[in-house]
């Protein structure tokens, strides 16, 4: 599963290709993003797109000692409030993400990116952090995943994110839920390139 990936560009590049006004203080994450940290996640707020900055992890189910990062079964209850309601759909500006390829001591990173899109959207989902009147608690975020293509599935066969092409941004982030979930689909391999 993808647990690290990469925003690069200028402020005002990543603006524009999320489709928000750019402002000059849009908080960018370091480099590389991880779980449990905090990383650009861009929503919508009434009618306009707004960019902001949550932790990336849900909180894990009772049992669970690990935030959930990574959303694959759609159809699991703990995911049907945040799916159903458009307005818990969320945009991940990345730029590449990575996987491990090799056997156990012996691993290697692999990055996966779109030459075409420096900056691309991951499909994701979110919610506001609990009350907590001792912490400061932050609003969360998942990444929907899916089958991988045959690209990033000759490294890791069990998943890759969802990758939305710029054109269904909009449909992410608004359409009813039926509409919706057809995008949680392998991005073309022909339009990415590994390092």
């Amino acid at each position: 599963m993808c647990n690290n990936y990469r925003l690069r560009g200028a402020a005002q590049e990543i603006a524009l290709a999320m489709g928000i006004p750019f402002e000059a203080d849009i908080t960018l994450p370091p480099l590389d993003i991880f779980p449990k940290r905090p990383a650009m996640v861009v929503r919508n707020e009434g009618d306009r797109r707004i960019a902001g900055t949550m932790v990336w992890g849900f909180p894990p189910p009772a049992g669970v000692r690990n935030p959930v990062t990574n959303l694959r079964n759609l159809a699991s209850p703990f995911w049907r409030s945040a799916l159903n309601n458009p307005a818990r759909r969320c945009l991940i500006p990345a730029s590449e993400f990575c996987e491990w390829e090799g056997e156990k001591g012996a691993k290697r990173a692999r990055w996966f990116s779109v030459p075409s899109q420096p900056v691309f959207a991951f499909a994701g989902v979110w919610r506001p952090g609990p009350v907590d009147l001792l912490n400061d608690a932050k609003p969360c975020f998942a990444m929907l995943t899916c089958e991988p293509n045959t690209l990033v599935g000759a490294v890791h066969p069990k998943a890759m994110p969802v990758i939305l092409h710029p054109e269904d941004f909009h449909r992410w982030l608004a359409a009813p839920l039926a509409d919706a979930l057809p995008l949680a689909a392998p991005f073309p391999s022909q339009l990415m390139a590994m390092a």
